[in-house]
């Protein structure tokens, strides 16, 4: 155990943290960061970390990047703040809503800013609302997520979230969502079924029930490309076509999460682009400026924007927004980490250097902790098993996956444990292949030890 310092005691009695063990974080305390380049991180005493999770999935092209530095202060001594209340408007808020428009997986009119991934799909349940009433379609409400689905913290987001422990005790979900089967074939599956199969039964699942609730009264489904937070599931090839031709038959929007997925993760700009999805608008935040400013953004289709300007006419005002929608600075930033991208080819990057990831992923899968190895692109999860044969799990009071994330800490990789036991690692967007094995070196050195100390403490045979 880290010994309590300073700043980490001052931490345990000021701060309250999101998405952590309030109980245990009295008495371990924080892993207090002092630094960062690059793929790495520094702790307040030295040690420095491969940051395995780009963070919260989201610094795309690492730390001390001074290009991104300098946009930030370079618009912060030009104009420091501008909203966009009332016809307001600024440069940067204009050029990163054209760049966004050129680079969508979707038709694009117009593009809405936020502040995160959690306002963005905040927004995306109210334009949906919206839009239906202003085409007179007032019971077309309803909105379908998945179980595991991770889509925000909000009350409405953490409602459409398909997690429990995001639930319990908050008096979520609220009405009105609905979630439909996670696409995890390992899990989901029964015996003999194919991965075809599988989404075959799911899109059949999923219009069953479209029709016991009516499709008149859903307005839209919401799916990440690739699940994060609820253990890293790719979807099957088929998926995501056969979801989107029942969607097509009850005239329900497609709401592609990308927060995760977005700018080159998977290989490709987009997820959807990767997984065969083809949405009706897009929600992105995170590696829009790999994190360097908070920014969220979602795509406005044109029948959308129509019927929102009409609806406008009529009431007087479109009223919705947030006081950060395109700060300048967020926009400045954004506009200058998609053009690193641009220039040095990130997606190329991520497409020579992500064979490597996953094949170090892969080969983890033979370890007797682990059950099955997933993932595409540099986004990869190994979810541990107590029995590889019956795949059955450890017992949730064992807590296995954050043993082996503070094992891999200790060897100096930051990771994460999510959705039970599963590892997630999703490293910077310019990791190199030397560092991705360096990486996967520190996560099989955490895993044999945590071998050693479930069997003994008991936990394994």
């Amino acid at each position: 155990m880290r010994p309590i310092s300073n700043f980490a005691a001052r931490d345990v009695a000021a701060l309250l943290h999101p998405t952590t063990n309030l109980f245990t974080h009295q008495t371990h305390g924080p892993l207090m960061l002092e630094k960062a380049e690059g793929v790495y991180v520094t702790d307040t005493h030295g040690k420095r970390y491969i940051e395995g999770l780009a963070g919260l999935w989201c610094t795309g092209l690492g730390y001390g990047n001074e290009e991104l530095a300098e946009a930030a202060r370079a618009q912060m001594t030009k104009l420091s703040f501008s909203h966009l209340f009332g016809g307001r408007s600024h440069e940067p808020a204009v050029e990163l809503a054209e760049k966004i428009k050129a680079l969508a997986p979707c038709p694009t009119s117009k593009v809405f800013f936020t502040s995160s991934g959690s306002e963005t799909n905040d927004s995306q349940i109210k334009l949906a609302w919206y839009y239906n009433n202003a085409v007179g379609r007032p019971k077309k409400k309803k909105i379908i997520s998945r179980m595991r689905a991770y889509h925000g913290v909000t009350i409405a987001t953490a409602s459409l979230t398909g997690l429990p422990v995001f639930h319990a005790d908050f008096d979520l979900p609220m009405a009105g969502v609905l979630h439909t089967d996670c696409p995890h074939h390992y899990r989901g599956a029964e015996a003999g079924e194919t991965e075809a199969e599988f989404a075959t039964r799911l899109a059949a699942n999923l219009e069953a029930m479209i029709e016991r609730e009516g499709g008149n009264t859903i307005a839209a489904f919401i799916a990440e490309p690739v699940m994060g937070a609820g253990g890293v599931i790719v979807p099957p090839d088929t998926y995501f076509p056969k979801i989107q031709a029942v969607l097509k038959r009850y005239d329900i929007a497609f709401i592609a999460d990308e927060v995760i997925c977005g700018f080159g993760r998977t290989g490709n700009w987009w997820g959807s682009q990767t997984l065969g999805a083809e949405p009706t608008t897009v929600s992105m935040a995170k590696g829009i400026t790999s994190a360097y400013f908070p920014l969220g953004a979602l795509t406005v289709p044109e029948h959308v924007h129509d019927a929102l300007v009409e609806q406008s006419k009529k009431l007087g005002v479109f009223a919705h927004g947030f006081t950060y929608s395109g700060h300048p600075v967020g926009c400045a930033v954004a506009l200058a980490t998609i053009a690193i991208y641009e220039r040095i080819d990130i997606v190329g990057h991520v497409r020579k250097v992500s064979p490597t990831f996953q094949k170090r992923l892969r080969a983890l899968a033979d370890h007797p902790l682990a059950g099955e190895a997933r993932g595409v692109g540099l986004l990869g999860g190994l979810e541990l098993v107590k029995d590889k044969r019956t795949k059955q799990s450890f017992d949730g009071k064992v807590g296995l996956g954050a043993k082996v994330v503070a094992l891999a800490q200790d060897e100096g990789l930051i990771c994460r444990s999510v959705a039970g036991d599963t590892i997630g690692v999703c490293p910077p967007l310019i990791i190199t292949e030397n560092e991705i094995n360096a990486m996967f070196d520190m996560l099989a050195k955490a895993l044999d030890k945590a071998h050693a100390w479930a069997k003994a403490e008991g936990h394994l045979a």
